[in-house]
């Protein structure tokens, strides 16, 4: 993530992904979000995770599809006889 800056952030990089991840994979609500890391230790209110996702979410996307492959253009297929 070294292109994703976290300069000026109140909170850890680690916690801010973690959130974020959360929210983008489990589709979990910002309030839950906010329980769960209340359970963890951290005092995080629920806009603060809205604003990391709007903030977080187009710069993580964009550095994922840079680093995904294309499939390529050969496609194997292994054939199965079954006498019946």
């Amino acid at each position: 993530m070294s292109t994703i800056s976290f300069k000026g952030r109140l909170f850890r990089r680690e916690m801010i992904l973690q959130c974020v991840r959360w929210y983008l994979a489990y589709g979990l609500s910002y309030r839950d979000l906010e329980e769960i890391m209340e359970e963890r230790g951290f005092s995080v209110d629920h806009s603060t995770i809205h604003r990391w996702v709007n903030h977080y979410s187009p710069l993580l996307l964009a550095k994922f599809l840079k680093k995904k492959r294309t499939p390529g253009v050969r496609w194997r297929m292994d054939e199965t006889y079954l006498k019946v």
